[in-house]
């Protein structure tokens, strides 16, 4: 549909799919910050918007009647924002009923003795239904309106996750997991061989595309856990299927020294060039955490494209290490954040964006009190709340390729209203102490699930916490 066809209609008084008028916030480029008060937001039959109608803009009258009058209006009070929904690029799905326990463990153990076990019970697809559909609400919840999943070895379970994510709404990357090598995966979880998780695979995809369509609101993801658990077969064939469907890949790349050193030991080469070699980095690929890769990972990442899921929260407890998250945006890398559910305690990403900001600052300054200032951090190393935010939605949608994280003509209406007024909440503003520029900083450090009161994905209400409240 042509945009000036579609102003030339507002105008006239057609109304809308959906028309969201107040005060829009979002960070359409690193770094800046763009503030619409008194602004429109009209969304078309695709779910992606039409037009931003400023406050100075003749239509803007004409479309708020309209879209009121087909009953197809959402009218933001004072103290409510419109902003992008939130994107997580990292979310082990099996995961989430053991949120908040064991983190005081070692990685090994945490996997060995809880996570394995664990995930292996998604056999059980009564259990599975259980556990995702918890979860996915309690994203869509938090305002994150696009996920991308790792699921478990399971055929079944996967594609159950699959199915509750498009129920549901989220928009969401769905990858059933590849783990086949016997020499380190437990006997209990693991794929019988490479290629039966491959074929499985396959079979994934295809029910994928037969529930959304090729490129529908849920897609499927080639997904190796990481390279010490796959046979080198099964990183082949995985990367032939790659370059054969052109879908997203995930995997976790250089977490911890243990998973680093590993890769360099047996395939004499790095996590990303390893991926590399097996067909697995290209423009649609997302690498979990990369803590340790170095400048020539940093070339191979940023020549092709690929994506890194920054997880500073899980970072902390199992990677040994704060990625170098400043020096990979000078690199124009493309980065967004994770929660890691449940390496990441915390199912906000607005708990990441707080967590992003004050590992660069322990970066920057560093940590240790018996060391010179001077030579205690690396400088240059903190990012700010606006870049935070920039991670948690535009550069989100980048590094997933995809049509969101901004508030723009072309892109998917993908958005959350954060309330400043609720009731109970921590998250309060000063207008006569605030800039505008501070709301978005108070939203970014303070917001929390209860702040969030409504959301869309492509324009559809999937959240929607007011409904039949009396807020007079």
């Amino acid at each position: 549909m042509d945009p000036m066809t579609n102003a030339a209609d507002a105008a006239a008084g057609e109304p809308p799919l959906l028309a969201v008028a107040g005060t829009v916030i979002h960070t359409p480029e690193l770094g800046v910050i763009e503030i619409l008060e008194d602004a429109v937001v009209t969304v078309g039959e695709d779910g992606r918007i039409e037009r931003v109608i400023e406050a100075d803009d003749p239509a803007r009258e004409a479309t708020i009647e309209a879209a009121a009058a087909a009953g197809r209006l959402t009218l933001l009070r004072a103290g409510q924002y419109l902003l992008p929904g939130l994107v997580d690029l990292h979310v082990h799905a099996p995961q989430w009923p053991q949120i908040g326990k064991a983190l005081h463990l070692p990685l090994e153990q945490w996997l060995a003795n809880c996570t394995f076990p664990l995930e292996a019970r998604y056999a059980d697809l009564e259990f599975a239904a259980r556990s995702y559909g918890g979860l996915v609400d309690t994203l869509l919840a938090n305002g994150t309106t696009t996920a991308l999943y790792f699921g478990s070895v399971h055929l079944g379970a996967t594609q159950l996750l699959a199915d509750l994510c498009h129920a549901k709404g989220q928009r969401a990357l769905v990858g059933k997991v590849v783990m086949d090598d016997p020499t380190l995966c437990p006997d209990y979880y693991r794929d019988a061989s490479a290629t039966i998780a491959v074929a499985e695979t396959e079979m994934f995809i295809e029910h994928v595309q037969r529930l959304a369509g090729p490129e529908g609101r849920v897609r499927p993801v080639i997904t190796p856990r990481f390279i010490p658990a796959c046979t080198n077969a099964a990183l082949e064939e995985l990367g032939r299927l790659a370059r054969q469907t052109g879908l997203h890949v995930q995997t976790h790349c250089s977490e911890s020294d243990w998973e680093h050193d590993f890769v360099r030991h047996r395939l004499g080469a790095t996590d990303t060039r390893s991926l590399e070699a097996f067909g697995l980095l290209g423009r649609r690929t997302i690498l979990a955490h990369s803590n340790f890769i170095c400048d020539d990972d940093m070339d191979a990442i940023g020549g092709c494209g690929a994506g890194i899921g920054h997880c500073p929260l899980s970072n902390a407890y199992f990677s040994n290490a704060v990625f170098p998250l400043a020096q990979a945006l000078e690199k124009k890398l493309h980065v967004g954040l994770g929660t890691d559910i449940s390496g990441g305690p915390d199912a906000s990403i607005f708990s990441a964006c707080r967590h992003a900001i004050a590992a660069s600052r322990m970066l920057a300054d560093g940590v240790d009190a018996r060391i010179a200032p001077d030579k205690r951090g690396r400088p240059g190393a903190a990012i700010d709340f606006a870049e935070a935010f920039w991670l948690a939605t535009a550069g989100g949608g980048i590094a997933l390729d995809l049509p969101i994280g901004v508030i723009a003509p072309g892109f998917a209406f993908d958005a959350m209203v954060i309330d400043t007024t609720v009731p109970d909440a921590d998250l309060t503003l000063w207008p006569d102490l605030d800039e505008p520029e501070d709301v978005l900083q108070r939203i970014v450090y303070g917001a929390a699930r209860a702040n969030v009161r409504r959301v869309w994905v492509d324009g559809i209400t999937v959240v929607d916490k007011d409904a039949g409240l009396d807020w007079s």
